[in-house]
């Protein structure tokens, strides 16, 4: 049953609706929207999804958008989690995700809990592997998102993809 509309009367008698209902509802808006959408053509669209679905953890959660040649979106997964200040990727598991969506290029996406966007030097390195690993496999990497608590940041547009 959906959120959105639970929201709008479904709940049972004598529930509250809380703020956490809400956000759970404007996520599922969120995705729903994205998963709509034509093509990710707007790199402002889609860092306002993955912060949505991400800024809120308290531990580091590493996502992936899988999209096809036209930048359609297939699928979103949250492949790892970490703790408060890390998370293990692994560019096997990425790399088989992709082959299993038969993706021809993804999206990359973590949060820093600590709230600051600016990415580590592991952020860079493990975007680099991931980037190399993917190549064997013809797929490519169209961005890596920070999610802190302001703007995602974005290592395209700071041109280190």
């Amino acid at each position: 049953m959906s959120i959105v509309r639970d929201l709008l009367g479904n709940y049972e008698p004598g529930h509250t609706t809380t703020e956490e209902d809400i956000l759970r509802a404007a996520e599922e808006i969120l995705e729903q929207r994205m998963m709509r959408l034509d093509t990710l053509t707007c790199p402002s669209d889609t860092a306002r999804f993955l912060k949505a679905k991400l800024a809120a953890y308290p531990y580091e959660v590493f996502a992936c958008i899988f999209v096809d040649n036209r930048h359609r979106v297939i699928a979103f997964e949250e492949l790892f989690r970490g703790s408060i200040d890390g998370c293990s990727v692994h560019p096997r598991e990425v790399m088989r995700r992709a082959l299993h969506h038969n993706a021809a290029a993804v999206i990359f996406s973590h949060n820093h809990p600590s709230g600051v966007s600016e990415p580590s030097q592991a952020d860079r390195d493990i975007t680099r592997q991931l980037q190399q690993a993917l190549k064997y496999i013809e797929v490519r990497v169209l961005d890596h998102f920070v999610c802190g608590s302001g703007e995602p940041l974005s290592l395209a547009e700071r041109g280190w993809l």
